[in-house]
């Protein structure tokens, strides 16, 4: 790898850079980590700096996953920001946010999150940020957690799997959403609500009956709850900042819209497993499949992609929640004790580029569904997600026209195992660059761990 001066002043030129929302050719001058200038790709005089032209590979921003769950401290023999980290750089990642649950102890109060942040030290290369939790017992902490410097709070609407981060009921969430109003912080919402009122019949190994054990229409109800209580909050003249985690029903785009256009501020994610898998395809017995809410059929499927080139859905983001492969249940194929969770994090990219080939979108499009917008979300936009003067340098050359078979030893998060083994997939992130570090090239990690923590802290 090339390796610039003491200063850290370098300039990357490429005929495929995107900036302001389209691939044009520029050169990108970088300086102590910070983009300070963008100019015609034909300039020669850069007075002895050092010049890197990527030629046709595609330079874009670093992407932006505000979904990832890295289990640490507590739960780090099922991931760890040192290999959840590597995983997001060599996928084209240079910021992650991290979930509240599946750690412990969880992130519901101030005390959680210091805890956290001690056990970070020389383990990240990318930049971090981290949501807080509600739950019903914490909600006199949520100030606290919110002046602490998370980015925002999640609460689930059904049992998390987690017993240390049980369900909210409309009351919680009502009392949660005048709290957050007073933050101009977004309200994520793990949407499901188990209307059955009824034993769940066995689901064992067949993938259709798990399907069937978790029906759109829970997701419906839950999103319809949350539009329900925002318009109440509007009501009392408290702005909610609502967030629908991993949209999996296309039912609920409708709903999304029509709030939206009454003026309720509700936005909504999907996942790489929910836009490129569909549930006819999934054999039975495959627990890699499992999370929640579920993979869906085919048709619906479809229409998550109408959904999102509509701009109803706002971002990509990969939900990547792993285990240990024994609470997976590889072995047995029990689907219905194994923990449900899409491991993926390091390929979303690659996944997500190959199907919008297929549907003739074009790359601009996914970059702002991958950094852009999430970014923006995340209240990061002024740092992130852009090739733009004054933001960090976190850019990736992206060669759009390689492909590439997904192998278990390519991975770099903690389990080496993906529902996506053996897919051909386009597109190959040839470096990564943080801060204007390079951190991965080649396929390999460069250097050491330099990323930052990102609080947000409020006055």
């Amino acid at each position: 790898m090339q390796q610039y001066n003491v200063e850290h002043h370098f300039v990357l030129k490429s005929r495929r850079a995107f900036i302001n929302g389209a691939l044009s050719p520029a050169c990108v001058e970088v300086k102590n980590g910070r983009i300070v200038s963008i100019s015609d790709y034909g300039k020669a005089n850069w007075q002895g700096l050092p010049v890197d032209d990527l030629a046709d590979s595609a330079l874009i921003p670093g992407l932006v996953d505000t979904h990832v769950h890295i289990n640490e401290p507590g739960r780090t023999q099922w991931e760890g920001f040192n290999s959840a980290t590597q995983a997001a750089a060599a996928g084209g990642i240079t910021t992650v946010v991290d979930m509240p649950l599946n750690c412990s102890p969880v992130t519901t109060t101030k005390d959680a999150l210091a805890i956290k942040l001690a056990s970070l030290d020389g383990k990240l290369w990318v930049d971090c940020g981290f949501w807080g939790g509600v739950t019903p017992d914490n909600l006199a902490d949520l100030d606290d957690l919110l002046r602490a410097g998370v980015l925002g709070v999640k609460s689930f609407t059904i049992d998390s799997g987690i017993d240390e981060f049980p369900p909210v009921e409309a009351q919680h969430l009502s009392a949660a959403i005048k709290i957050l109003a007073k933050y101009n912080v977004p309200y994520l919402i793990h949407a499901e609500l188990d209307g059955s009122n009824q034993q769940s019949a066995a689901i064992g190994c067949r993938y259709q009956s798990f399907l069937a054990s978790r029906p759109k229409q829970w997701e419906n109800d839950a999103i319809a709850m949350m539009i329900d209580l925002a318009q109440q909050a509007a009501d009392q003249s408290v702005k909610a900042n609502i967030h629908i985690v991993h949209l999996s029903s296309a039912d609920a785009i409708t709903a999304i819209e029509q709030a939206r256009q009454q003026g309720l501020q509700i936005s909504a994610e999907t996942c790489p497993h929910y836009l490129t898998l569909f549930a006819e395809a999934i054999p039975d017995g495959k627990t890699l499949f499992k999370c929640c809410p579920p993979i869906r059929e085919d048709e619906n499927r479809q229409r998550l992609w109408q959904g999102l080139t509509d701009g109803v859905i706002d971002f990509i983001v990969s939900d990547h929640s792993p285990c240990t492969p024994q609470l997976k249940h590889i072995d047995s194929g029990d689907i219905e004790r194994a923990w449900g969770g899409i491991s993926s994090l390091q390929f979303g990219l690659s996944i997500i580029w190959t199907e919008a080939k297929r549907r003739n979108l074009p790359l601009e499009q996914v970059v702002t569904w991958m950094a852009t917008n999430p970014a923006r979300f995340a209240g990061l936009s002024h740092l992130k997600g852009q090739i733009a003067v004054g933001h960090d340098a976190d850019l990736v050359v992206f060669d759009d026209g390689a492909d590439y078979v997904i192998t278990p030893d390519m991975i770099k998060y903690r389990h080496k195992v993906t529902p996506y083994e053996g897919r051909r997939v386009s597109g190959v992130v040839q470096r990564t660059l943080v801060r204007g570090f390079t951190v991965f090239a080649n396929g390999n990690m460069v250097a050491k761990p330099i990323g930052n923590i990102i609080l947000n802290k409020h006055e």
